[in-house]
């Protein structure tokens, strides 16, 4: 901590943070080991949190993330929809195939950016707010493979037809982005994806990995 900075704010944030890596919430006394802190101290920032829907405690007293950070969380899609646009356009236009930016949304993969190329005589298209399941499509594998840490060199995840007849995707996740699970990728009218393809979007995640961090 420094003297421009708030104890008690980076206390809070540090338990929006804590709640959000877990699945079964966590205890008071669970709070307080882990932030070095009394229990008072952790029932104050708890009720504070509380208050702004940021926190909820189920009734056996375990603390979770509220649902007040889906406000929040809905700036985050236009944000990051920003950042990834340049290197989009880059991909699209470089591969002749219409580029695109997934996140994850629960149990499904949903576009949040897409860039169709300028240049080509026909593309696939695809459009933001296009959801489909994380086990289907080369950008949902990618994700998956992420999760897993089943990826290996070269790094990104091909498919064909999994979506839609006759198209073939590739996809990278994008990795070292805290806060944010999501692949780039492509996806063309072919029956396989040009081998240059797939290192091309590898670069591409990692460009808009870097604009996100």
């Amino acid at each position: 901590m420094t003297a421009e900075t708030s104890q008690t704010l980076d206390r809070g944030l540090r338990v929006l943070k804590l709640l959000a890596d877990t699945d079964h919430g966590l205890t008071v006394t669970e709070l307080s080991n882990k932030l070095g802190v009394n229990r008072t101290v952790v029932y104050r920032l708890l009720a504070t949190l509380e208050q702004h829907a940021l926190v909820r405690r189920d009734l056996g007293g375990r603390a979770r993330v509220g649902l007040g950070v889906l406000r929040l969380g809905r700036q985050v899609h236009p944000l990051v929809r920003e950042a990834a646009m340049p290197a989009l356009r880059s991909l699209a236009e470089d591969i002749g195939a219409t580029a695109h930016l997934t996140l994850v949304d629960g149990a499904e993969a949903l576009a949040v950016a897409v860039v169709e190329p300028t240049w080509t005589d026909y593309h696939v298209a695809y459009r933001a707010g296009f959801r489909h399941p994380l086990d289907q499509g080369a950008a949902g594998r990618a994700i998956l493979a992420a999760r897993q840490q089943a990826l290996v060199e070269p790094g990104y995840t091909l498919t064909h037809g999994e979506l839609e007849a006759g198209a073939s995707g590739a996809a990278a996740p994008l990795l070292g982005v805290t806060g944010v699970e999501g692949s780039v990728g492509v996806v063309m009218l072919a029956d396989a994806v040009p081998e240059r393809v797939g290192p091309r979007v590898v670069d591409a995640a990692r460009e808009v990995a870097e604009a996100l961090r």
